[in-house]
């Protein structure tokens, strides 16, 4: 069966790529430094801050363009990719679903307003995981290599009873991510995850409602979106990263939470496993994949 990896070092230097959430917060602060390392950067949001339209309308350099996604409609997301076809002539490198939620009002396990589904796992689960799979549906017919760089949570390796489908959503993409580990050998998409501690952003600021003071967020070191976005970088371009790599990042400490999958299978053989089983025969995904290899994007 064919590899097509793993991903080497991956500067994004004219590279495109996409981020979701890309209007505040720790996406904004990804953009700008996506963009002055020369990547060109489609910014998917249902709006933009002042300071994120200022910043694009005043770039003159045509690196970067604003495309408005609902991360919660697959369409839209499919759509994102178009917009990178249109904007940029190509599909992009580098996927980062950066939009996410925190226990608001009209989606969490207290208050339970939902009708029919939580839609806070909407956005925060399956908007990362159906993006992780367009992306590799786009460059496999690209017939190119790429990485996605997923946003977790220290909320994802913790329990929290306040904060329960928040965490629940985080666990899972923490878990997705490990699980996706080895698409960077076979098939050359590096999917690596960051892990943030609390972070000063939007998440928290623009409420309204009492959650940042029930959460003691003043009370909490916090982080500046860059020094998420900072690491957020070193993943996706340098292969140490390796796919299915997480790494937590609090203002106490950044370290890999969990190795990725060739770094994993250099463990020692007699290490703890609860459920020995045989390798998986995967002819059936690579198969799939082999399918949209070549494949112009549509």
């Amino acid at each position: 069966m064919t590899q097509y990896g793993p991903v080497p070092d991956f500067p994004v230097k004219d590279k495109i790529v996409v981020i979701t959430g890309g209007g505040s917060g720790i996406g904004f602060a990804l953009v700008k430094l996506c963009h002055s390392q020369g990547a060109r950067v489609l910014v998917g949001d249902l709006k933009l801050t002042g300071e994120a339209d200022e910043y694009i309308s005043q770039t003159s350099d045509h690196n970067i363009a604003f495309a408005e996604c609902d991360v919660s409609s697959w369409k839209s997301l499919h759509d994102l990719i178009t917009a990178s076809v249109n904007n940029f002539g190509d599909v992009p490198d580098v996927y980062v679903p950066c939009a996410g939620v925190f226990e608001p009002r009209w989606s969490n396990f207290w208050d339970d307003t939902d009708e029919e589904s939580y839609k806070l796992f909407r956005i925060n689960i399956d908007h990362p995981v159906k993006f992780s799979r367009l992306a590799l549906r786009a460059l496999a017919g690209a017939e190119k290599q790429g990485v996605v760089c997923l946003v977790g949570s220290t909320a994802g390796i913790r329990a929290n009873y306040f904060a329960s489908l928040y965490s629940a959503s985080k666990f899972a993409v923490v878990g997705f991510a490990k699980s996706m580990g080895q698409a960077d050998p076979e098939e050359g998409v590096k999917i690596v995850c960051i892990l943030p501690g609390m972070v000063q952003s939007p998440l928290w600021t623009v409420r309204d409602d009492k959650v940042a003071e029930q959460c003691k967020y003043e009370d909490r070191p916090g982080l500046q979106p860059v020094d998420i976005a900072e690491v957020m970088l070193k993943m996706i371009e340098r292969k140490e990263y390796d796919g299915g790599t997480c790494v937590l990042k609090t203002p106490y400490e950044e370290r890999v939470e969990e190795v990725g999958y060739l770094k994993g299978l250099s463990k020692e053989a007699d290490e703890y496993d609860p459920s020995p089983r045989p390798e998986p025969d995967i002819s059936r995904i690579k198969g799939v994949l082999a399918a949209e290899r070549g494949k112009e994007w549509t």
